[in-house]
């Protein structure tokens, strides 16, 4: 899978994934999401943002997810 809009650059935030070469960090775009902000708020905070921003910052977390292993609590 491949991602036109997701840029990582050691110069750029620490080299942390960014949208498009702009200081708008991946995991900020989605944690907007998680709180429950919509795509108009996220566009409306971010001006530079376009809507296929966000759905390619969306599917980069996924495949985030996908290829490593999070620590999480085991129930029981």
């Amino acid at each position: 899978m491949t991602f036109s809009r997701i840029t990582v650059s050691p110069e750029q935030m620490g080299g942390v994934p960014c949208i498009r070469g702009l200081r708008i960090p991946v995991a900020t775009v989605v944690g907007m999401m998680a709180d429950g902000m919509g795509e108009q708020e996220i566009l409306g905070a971010y001006p530079d943002l376009q809507p296929e921003d966000i759905r390619e910052a969306l599917r980069y977390a996924a495949e985030a997810v996908r290829e490593r292993e999070l620590p999480l609590a085991h129930a029981g």
